[in-house]
């Protein structure tokens, strides 16, 4: 899932922080709040001062920009290579979807335990563990030799890669101050979407000139370059302090959370939303390869750009939360989602292009209105309540995809927007649920204040 600045705080992984955008707007882009700001406030004045005012903060600023491009970069790498994987295979696209699905569900099923681990080891040290797990085997993946061993290379690159989202913020709030932390997150943030963007329109150039396993490799060595890049230049922290968590205490606080309506209810919104976005582009180079569009695979990598519309819907979330309230601004996005579900039916691309900007737009901003509800939701534990929600987020991404890719197998495109305008609609079930949920809550309260004013 590509990261963009939404402008509310952003949790990725254990972390929650405030966003590169929260300083001139107010949405979100991942998930949110406040637990690195109480992790901001350890540490000394000075040592803040000392890391913001020398060369370290913009070395540190630059080295998780690498991190964050070469994470993204491998961990959709072979997104847009799925029509090469299923015709290099001989393979269904059901099948060729799972070397997307493994790596985004084993990274969602690992953020929450690495998030309790870099706690006890140290954020750079679990960063710099799991970028290089994540590169060694990106070097690998180019030698799969069938599709059963790509598959399983991808989900051990995605447990690796979820060390980073699950540290990266941590660092930043314990080693950065308050006035400096929004740009550098934000620069950590573009280095996310850069990398999924970059990996993606690389990969499908490459492979159209010298095949799927060059492409991968061109993107190994991207990470490469930049897990280089990350080591060398981050400096050593200054302000952490090992800390235990035991099982049974982060089993505790994410019983408490999943125990939460409303967390539940954000849960599974995100998921949704992913499901959507999932099977949409891990079919759609599938669609684009064959007839009536017959686009050379270059050109469908470059598709891609379309996340760029990402950046200013989710910038614009906070703004339409303002303005519609949290379930207005939902069903602006779903009803944004199902337009260019529906546009992307036709079979001229002055008809899906526009589709898959008006998908990619109410993604994106569905996503940032609920990811930044669950930091305000959660009251205690919000790492916890933000790195559920990334697990959340993750495992529609890899159900979408595959989900995705069975439709198109049985039914073609039509098959896959019905799988997503299904997931549309339990996002609207579940918002007309908790708007029912709100109501009842408010004539309750009304009733019990009535009650003890009449008492009076």
């Amino acid at each position: 899932m590509p990261s963009v600045s939404t402008g509310a705080p952003t949790t990725v992984g254990a972390a929650t922080v405030p966003s590169t955008a929260t300083a001139a707007s107010d949405p979100d882009s991942g998930a949110a709040a406040s637990s690195a700001s109480s992790s901001a406030s350890t540490g000394s004045a000075a040592s803040f001062d000392s890391f913001a005012s020398s060369s370290a903060l913009r070395r540190m600023r630059l080295a998780l920009f690498a991190a964050g491009v070469a994470t993204f970069a491998l961990l959709y790498s072979t997104q847009a290579l799925l029509p090469a994987l299923s015709a290099g295979f001989g393979v269904t696209e059901s099948r060729a979807s799972w070397t997307v699905s493994a790596a985004t569900g084993a990274l969602a099923l690992f953020v929450l335990p690495l998030s309790a681990l870099s706690e006890r080891f140290g954020r750079r040290a679990l960063m710099t563990g799991s970028l290089a797990v994540a590169v060694v085997v990106g070097l690998l993946v180019p030698f799969a030799p069938d599709l059963g061993w790509l598959v399983a290379l991808r989900a051990v690159q995605g447990a690796a890669l979820a060390g980073l989202p699950a540290s990266a913020m941590a660092y930043l709030a314990e080693e950065v101050r308050p006035k400096a932390l929004v740009a550098a997150i934000g620069l950590f943030v573009a280095g996310n979407s850069v990398g999924g963007m970059s990996g993606r329109i690389v990969t499908g150039w490459v492979a159209q000139l010298w095949g799927w396993r060059a492409a991968l490799g061109a993107v190994g060595l991207l990470a490469v370059v930049c897990a280089v890049i990350f080591r060398v230049l981050l400096p050593k922290a200054r302000n952490f302090t090992p800390r235990s968590v035991s099982p049974r205490s982060l089993a505790r606080t994410v019983g408490g959370h999943l125990a939460d309506p409303l967390l539940r209810r954000l849960y599974a919104i995100g998921a949704l939303f992913m499901t959507v976005f999932g099977a949409v582009y891990t079919v759609i180079g599938y669609r684009l390869v064959e007839a009536p569009f017959s686009l050379p695979q270059g050109i469908v990598g470059s598709i891609f750009l379309v996340y760029l519309v990402g950046t200013a819907s989710s910038a614009a979330a906070g703004h339409l939360v303002a303005r519609l309230g949290r379930r207005g601004a939902l069903y602006l996005a779903v009803g944004t989602t199902t337009a260019g579900l529906l546009l992307s039916l036709a079979d001229t691309l002055a008809a899906v292009l526009p589709g898959l900007v008006l998908i990619t737009a109410g993604f994106f901003a569905g996503h940032a209105v609920a990811s930044s509800a669950v930091s305000r939701t959660a009251k205690t534990g919000r790492a916890q309540a933000s790195a559920l929600y990334q697990s959340a987020y993750y495992l529609g991404s890899s159900a979408g995809g595959t989900l995705g890719a069975v439709a198109f197998h049985a039914g073609g495109w039509a098959a896959t927007v019905l799988l997503g305008l299904a997931a549309v609609l339990g996002v609207v079930s579940i918002t007309l649920y908790g708007t029912r949920c709100a109501r009842l809550e408010r004539r309750r309260l009304s009733a019990a204040t009535a009650t003890a004013t009449a008492g009076s």
